[in-house]
């Protein structure tokens, strides 16, 4: 054979062995197809848009092999029941709120947030560098999930009323819709909390069911209408200094991902937190500006109710961590942790952010 048509042939050769390749490769990567619950309406296209954000990302990180379908709440389960949906495998993924789920133990509320906790910034240093992702990863197991940060609201606030409340008298008999740990704590307050999904809370507002609500944050807020019924736009939301939203996902599905596929997901949801916390932070400055053009009476909570309020929540966690042991587990060296992050902020965000007020 002449030495050009041995280069030709060993050329071919090369040509159809990088032809094989491709398929090959593409052969390993198994095309699943999964389920994902919203515990939020399409409406509340932040929030709800934060697990549409997340399956896109995993969908094109995986070259459209992994595809995720997401689903609002109610249109398989109702909002509150996408964890038990992930658990039963009616769903093999959720996008929710951990602390909805404190009814089945206390410790769920660490996942979202607790009255005078972490704020954002604290609670993603918390989760990402403190160790906090395998720390909800391990109490999980018993639930049969895991799960990861894939959204925030940031700060919330103090929510709508239909008068003011100046003490914590003011708060007595309040029928007010707030779930999760700052329910609780404003039962110990006096009032009446009612735990209510997105979609229920214009109607039980403006039929008189409820005196005050509590949602998110100017965007959202003015979405909802609430500023239609009630006046009085308090901050700020002192049971929720931030709001973090994972992604659950059933145990054994996870296992069975291949590892690229999981790493998508843990990349999805991560770009997702990050996103949903600039998104509201670009939206709730113009909400927030319409908001006070169409009437809207801004009040601190006062200083009495901030302290009683402040009081009442530790009395709650010191009490939950007399009895619940897995609470306490993370409360101990999660308080330690606020402690010193408050310390931080102090010195500089918060000393920053109180000069800028007085100037802009």
């Amino acid at each position: 054979m002449k030495r050009r048509d041995v280069l030709t042939a060993g050329l071919a050769l090369t040509g159809g062995a990088a032809a094989l390749a491709t398929p090959a490769i593409a052969q390993s990567a198994p095309t699943i197809r999964w389920r994902l619950t919203s515990s939020f309406p399409k409406s509340l296209e932040t929030i709800y848009g934060g697990g549409e954000f997340f399956a896109e990302r995993v969908s094109k990180l995986t070259d459209g092999k992994f595809t995720i379908r997401v689903f609002a709440a109610g249109d398989i389960v109702p909002a509150f029941q996408a964890l038990d949906a992930v658990q039963q495998g009616t769903v093999e993924i959720c996008h929710t709120a951990t602390y909805y789920y404190v009814g089945k133990d206390f410790t769920m509320g660490f996942g979202t947030a607790l009255p005078f906790g972490l704020t954002t910034r604290q609670q993603n240093a918390w989760m990402y560098h403190g160790g906090g992702i395998d720390i909800m990863n391990d109490f999980l197991k018993e639930y049969g999930v895991i799960g990861f940060p894939a959204g925030n609201t940031g700060a919330q606030m103090g929510g709508w009323f239909r008068n003011e409340v100046k003490t914590m008298d003011d708060f007595k008999g309040l029928k007010m819709r707030i779930p999760g740990l700052g329910g609780q704590v404003m039962a110990r307050i006096g009032a009446v909390p009612q735990a209510l999904p997105g979609g229920d809370i214009y109607p039980a507002l403006e039929r008189g069911a409820i005196d005050a609500t509590e949602w998110v944050g100017p965007h959202d807020d003015e979405r909802l209408g609430f500023y239609k019924i009630a006046k009085h736009y308090y901050y700020p939301g002192w049971w929720e200094p931030c709001s973090m939203y994972h992604v659950l996902i059933n145990q054994a599905k996870w296992d069975g991902l291949p590892k690229q596929y999981q790493e998508a997901i843990i990349s999805a949801a991560r770009e997702a937190n990050l996103d949903m916390v600039a998104e509201y932070d670009a939206k709730n400055r113009l909400a927030l500006i319409r908001l006070k053009a169409a009437g809207v009476q801004l009040h601190k909570f006062s200083d009495n109710i901030m302290e009683g309020s402040y009081k009442a929540a530790s009395e709650l966690y010191d009490e939950q961590a007399a009895k619940n042991a897995k609470f306490k587990k993370i409360y101990d060296e999660w308080k330690k942790f606020r402690a010193e992050e408050a310390q931080w902020f102090a010195l500089a965000e918060s000393s920053m952010d109180n000069f800028f007020a007085t100037k802009l």
